[in-house]
């Protein structure tokens, strides 16, 4: 699975800057995520932006004062250099459309069109394609709207609604509470193919009326067939539990809630796990997870600690760890310290 975050599409921008022309007017975005996109590259590069849409009414965006004076004092009609950009292309519906009603407006201006993402380097209806992501590919900013769900297995709580407190956590009528409650997360417009969760068996139905209240659709719901919660802590199987179900299926993608927990399902599993917390997927093998440095920038400050007393050095090998996990850690110390 290619997984890019919004982290990954502004650092493509931030690379690709000097493939852009440099007197760009006014940049476009194709909605909706194109105007991600158009957003990114206006802040960065400091260049007025506006949706489709308003550019063919003739408007574009307001902005601070950090923006360049005189172009904000200029009409859309009047800009000279226009990039019109989309967040990815695939087949090309989208920017062949944006191009026609560009061309059916009649708006005389030097057209630059471009994608962050492709799935080759070239296309007809694109000038530049910023970087290659062969599928089969995801994004954070359409996960949950995905085909792929049906063919993934997802975690519940920190997912699909926000973890339960402490004090709502006590295996007891607070916690009977907070199924009924919980607050919705990330909202599916696909069904899943497997609903996969630590909570006990035992709140098999009001778990099943929270997601028909929220109109979640899935295939299958798995749960942990535990007495209790001090049970399920002292056996300690969150990971193993959600990976020996996901590695018996055809699954092809594990969307989990936390960190280590998708380190461990990946691991045990050996498929690939997708993270919520940092937006990161964990492979069986550690080491084809993308560059470190790039990696660190998306995990939390809980866990990067780049300030810590012990200083960079320990720093850099904390955040390896916790992304590579103990095991893909000293693998990579192995290689590195192996003679050329």
């Amino acid at each position: 699975m290619h997984y890019r975050s919004i982290s990954d599409m502004n650092d493509a921008i931030v690379r690709n800057l000097h493939r852009l022309p440099r007197d760009i007017d006014l940049v476009v975005g194709v909605p909706r995520s194109g105007i991600l996109a158009a957003t990114l590259v206006s802040l960065t590069a400091n260049i007025p932006m506006t949706d489709l849409d308003s550019f063919l009414a003739g408007k574009i965006y307001t902005s601070g004062v950090t923006k360049r004076r005189a172009a904000l004092d200029r009409k859309a009609a009047e800009m000279r250099k226009v990039l019109v950009i989309d967040d990815s292309v695939s087949g090309g519906a989208a920017m062949r459309d944006a191009r026609s009603r560009i061309e059916a407006a009649g708006i005389q201006a030097d057209f630059t069109y471009a994608a962050v993402f492709g799935l080759v380097p070239q296309y007809e209806e694109t000038d530049l394609v910023l970087e290659v992501v062969p599928h089969p590919r995801m994004f954070q900013w359409n996960f949950m709207h995905h085909k792929f769900l049906a063919q993934s297995c997802v975690d519940i709580d920190g997912v699909l609604c926000l973890d339960p407190t402490e004090a709502e956590n006590d295996d007891g009528p607070a916690y009977e509470k907070f199924l009924s409650e919980a607050l919705p997360l990330h909202g599916p417009t696909r069904k899943i193919g497997w609903l996969v969760t630590s909570r006990l068996e035992k709140y098999r139905k009001l778990t099943e009326a929270w997601l028909a209240k929220h109109d979640i659709q899935y295939d299958h719901l798995i749960m942990l067939d535990l007495p209790s919660k001090a049970e399920r802590q002292r056996l300690g199987v969150h990971g193993s539990f959600k990976a020996d179900f996901y590695r018996k299926t055809d699954a092809i993608l594990f969307i989990e809630s936390e960190h280590q927990q998708a380190l461990k399902i990946a691991k045990l599993s050996g498929k690939p796990v997708l993270c919520v917390e940092t937006h990161l997927v964990s492979y069986p093998d550690a080491l084809s997870l993308p560059a470190l440095g790039q990696s660190a920038r998306n995990l939390p400050a809980r866990l990067r600690q780049i300030n810590s007393p012990d200083g960079r050095k320990t720093a850099i090998k904390n955040v390896a760890r916790t992304l590579l996990g103990e095991r893909g850690y000293e693998t990579l110390k192995n290689r590195v310290k192996r003679p050329a």
